[in-house]
């Protein structure tokens, strides 16, 4: 591969900041973010957040497109985007031209579902905790002739890896028994998460990407919250059909921005981003040659800002600052298990994963509520009223399996007394739920 053109240089902040040691983890390193003064922030896997050097990166970036958007967008910007993808390859253990940058987890998702074309008698599978959008697409899917059926996979927590990975391969074997996937007379396509949204747990994902190997089945693997939070994801290895992770979540890129990895193997099934770029191929082209190169269809899809996607290699370099993958998440695994104890006795519940199985930096606590009470749009207010506008601090309340649960996003700004906070919030909140309940059974 010729050499790349690099991103520009550091802001003149950032490059002195990057000649000194970084300021330890915990509160802190909260100068680095732009985070009101008061404000908890235990939900950055929402929407992530933006380092401050990482944020003059953009502005420079936005400054050099303001001054030339031309030049910056017909001549610096693929170059720009090369190196990114370069970077966030390496990240993930993957060829840089099976990487592009699209906007975010679900417009990747989207972009690999709809390339398929469809049978009648395929099977889409998801799972009961796929992610909203990723889950309503399926159905999208379904609704439209010739209507593949819908197969969905039963995850409840508490449970464990060895349980999921043995209830998956026998859901696997139930869809493929009849032996015409291998003929290629039928597809089926499995939705699998990496780490679910809600609950915040990972999966046995790489082991399920295996039995669907084995069993002919493509795997489309929801990575959303991986890249940043999973070590050593190594792509090349695991060998997923189709893997897509947000950079703007756990990676403190600016949103959106994630990273489609699609394998050379597969790249030949897709024959159009979303939109439709103006470098289509079509057979009905009458210079018509063959497919476009995968890259060169992801290269520019209409006009947008660019900024965030090329911030993930600023993000990059901000985390290599800090101490690299590894010293980041070892800080916030640690801080998740003992902080999600801390919360639990606070509230005198239970957290989902006692022995830190299935947790990496989202941990998912019992919330003191009957579980009688349904989830409703009035409650998830008296939740976020609560706990953003009155305590000012943020995790997701939501109920699953018959319980409620509150799930805690641990990044490098958080200490343990953070939790005391949330603890004092939920009590808050709770009481009002419950409240408002016992007012509308009356």
């Amino acid at each position: 591969m010729t050499a790349t053109k690099s991103l520009p240089h550091h802001s003149v902040v950032a490059a002195k900041l990057y000649k000194t040691p970084p300021p330890p983890f915990g509160h802190d390193i909260r100068a680095l973010f732009g985070f009101e003064p008061n404000y908890i922030n235990l939900n950055h896997g929402s929407y992530g957040s933006l380092p401050l050097p990482v944020r003059a990166f953009c502005d420079k970036l936005t400054d050099e497109a303001e001054s030339n958007p031309d030049k910056f967008i017909r001549v610096n910007c693929i170059d720009y985007l090369t190196h990114v993808r370069e970077r966030v390859a390496n990240l993930i253990g993957a060829e840089t031209d099976e990487c592009v940058i699209v906007n975010n987890t679900s417009h990747g998702i989207a972009t690999v579902l709809r390339n398929f074309v469809f049978n009648e008698g395929d099977v889409l599978v998801g799972a009961t905790t796929t992610y909203g959008s990723v889950s309503q697409t399926l159905k999208y899917l379904a609704d439209l002739p010739p209507h593949p059926t819908l197969s969905t996979f039963n995850l409840q927590f508490p449970t464990k890896r060895a349980q999921i990975v043995q209830d998956f391969e026998e859901h696997i074997k139930q869809l493929t028994k009849m032996g015409d996937v291998e003929t290629g007379k039928r597809k089926i396509i499995a939705l699998i998460d990496t780490i679910v949204s809600l609950p915040g747990v990972s999966l046995p994902w790489k082991e399920m990407v295996a039995i669907c190997r084995e069993a002919g089945v493509i795997s489309v693997v929801d990575g959303a919250h991986s890249i940043g939070q999973e070590l050593d994801i190594n792509l090349s290895e695991a060998r997923p059909d189709f893997w897509v992770s947000n950079c703007h979540k756990w990676l403190f890129s600016k949103r959106g921005s994630a990273v489609l990895y699609i394998p050379k193997r597969n790249q030949h099934l897709i024959k159009s981003p979303i939109p439709t770029p103006v470098t289509y191929n079509s057979p009905h082209d009458g210079d018509y040659k063959g497919p476009q190169d995968f890259v060169t269809l992801f290269d520019w899809t209409g006009t947008i800002d660019y900024v965030p996607h090329l911030s993930i290699s600023a993000a990059i370099d901000f985390r290599e600052w800090l101490g690299g993958e590894h010293k980041i998440n070892e800080y916030t695994h640690a801080l998740a298990l003992v902080g999600g104890r801390h919360l639990a006795e606070r509230l005198g519940t239970n957290v989902m994963d006692p022995d830190g199985e299935l947790t990496f930096n989202m941990v998912n606590v019992e919330l003191p509520i009957p579980g009688e009470i349904e989830a409703s749009d009035e409650v998830n207010k008296v939740f976020l009223d609560t706990l953003l506008l009155q305590w000012q601090t943020s995790a997701l309340a939501y109920k699953h399996n018959e319980k409620w649960w509150v799930r805690c996003s641990v990044q490098i700004w958080n200490e343990i007394s953070d939790f005391d906070v949330m603890a004092n919030a939920l009590k808050d909140a709770c009481a009002k739920v419950k409240e408002y309940a016992a007012q509308q059974n009356n």
